[in-house]
């Protein structure tokens, strides 16, 4: 097969994609707004055919698609089958504002690109290597066997990029590192990784929990859904909209975009300093439980929207945190790029690096490819 691969990213109302030939993109952008009034196209297969019908596919080798949710069954990418169709079908219902577009990306280019090599890359599969003590929730085993409770993890291609991506920036063999990557976008996860393998992650059995995102609630007391539905009279979907949609920054500040909660901060609006306080000490929170599991932290890695451009979160996020060996240096905060932001001599390296999920598709994808080919 060629290096030439390209990538479909299929969003809840988006498709990004990307068209490598081996390490340089030859092609690239994102389809947005899909199926909102007066937005871009009526649902994901108009997207994905758009794309298709204008770039130049000649010599295609393989087409990576990211999947959210793999379920327990998935545990590294597949080259796609009907098979493997099926088994991301019915896992739907774990992941319903996803799979499903992940589904339609799939099958427009099976149709379209019927001889080429079609990869499944999941969100979950880099966190398969958790122990089933991080993965268990403490709630009946049978149930749990039952409905395929447990956590699954997500943003598992950028924390996998970024983890390796760290050990590059600093030198160090990937497999002797201990890290803890912060995927700090409008979705936004926390992983533990030792030599290379997810040991522990925020989000879990969906992007729900863990950190507070855009307009996710992140960790909550399962007690306040009892309490909305009993004493509000909220409807499962609507409490599901709650905090899946109205809740994060959006449900504390009326606004989803770090920048904008940043910017009424700077201006004195308490609501935006409180959401900001919030945000960063949920944050502090998990990478110090991290480093307990860890029992030694090499870095702390930023990566993401947020993650990346934000020198105000980094700081806050990993104040107070010195006598763990982890500090940030004002100047180098400042800077951009992918770089070391902690000072001369830390024992811990606080590290920036850009995300890259599509290159990670691409790599995994053109691996997949070659070894059916």
């Amino acid at each position: 097969m060629t290096d030439r691969v390209l990538v479909l990213n299929c969003g809840s109302s988006s498709v990004k994609y990307r068209l490598y030939d081996g390490e340089t993109v030859r092609d690239s952008g994102t389809v947005e707004r899909i199926g909102e009034p007066g937005g871009g196209p009526a649902d994901h297969v108009t997207a994905v055919r758009q794309i298709l019908d204008r770039l130049d596919l000649d010599g295609l080798g393989a087409v990576g698609h990211r999947v959210v949710h793999g379920g327990r069954r998935f545990s590294e990418p597949v080259l796609i089958d009907d098979a493997v169709l099926t088994a991301i079908r019915e896992l739907v219902p774990l992941a319903p504002l996803h799979n499903p577009a992940n589904l339609a990306g799939i099958e427009v280019a099976r149709e379209a690109l019927p001889d080429v090599p079609q990869v499944a890359v999941f969100d979950t599969a880099f966190h398969h290597s958790l122990p089933e003590a991080a993965a268990t929730y403490a709630i009946d085993r049978d149930v749990a066997e039952r409905y395929g409770v447990r956590r699954y993890g997500f943003h598992g291609t950028s924390h996998a990029y970024v983890s390796r991506r760290t050990a590059e920036l600093l030198g160090r063999p990937y497999e002797a590192l201990h890290t803890i990557t912060l995927h700090l976008g409008n979705g936004a996860s926390a992983c533990a990784v030792s030599g290379g393998r997810s040991v522990a992650t925020s989000m879990g059995m969906s992007p729900l929990e863990g950190l507070v995102m855009g307009t996710r609630s992140g960790d909550l007391d399962p007690t306040v859904i009892f309490h909305l539905r009993r004493e509000g009279g909220l409807g499962v979907d609507e409490i599901d909209d709650l905090l899946n949609h109205r809740s994060g920054l959006l449900g504390l500040t009326g606004a989803n975009d770090m920048r904008e909660v940043l910017h009424r901060r700077a201006a004195g609006d308490p609501a935006a300093a409180l959401a900001f306080d919030v945000y960063c000490r949920r944050i502090t929170g998990y990478v110090g439980a991290y480093y307990a599991l860890l029992g030694r932290v090499d870095a702390v890695t930023f990566t993401a929207g947020v993650g990346e451009h934000s020198a105000d979160v980094r700081a806050a996020a990993l104040a107070g945190l010195d006598r763990l060996g982890i500090a940030v240096d004002p100047a180098r905060n400042a800077d951009a790029g992918d770089r070391v932001i902690s000072p001369d001599g830390a024992e811990v390296s606080v590290c920036v690096i850009g995300t890259d999920e599509e290159r990670e598709i691409a790599r995994e994808s053109r691996a997949v490819a070659a070894t059916a080919g």
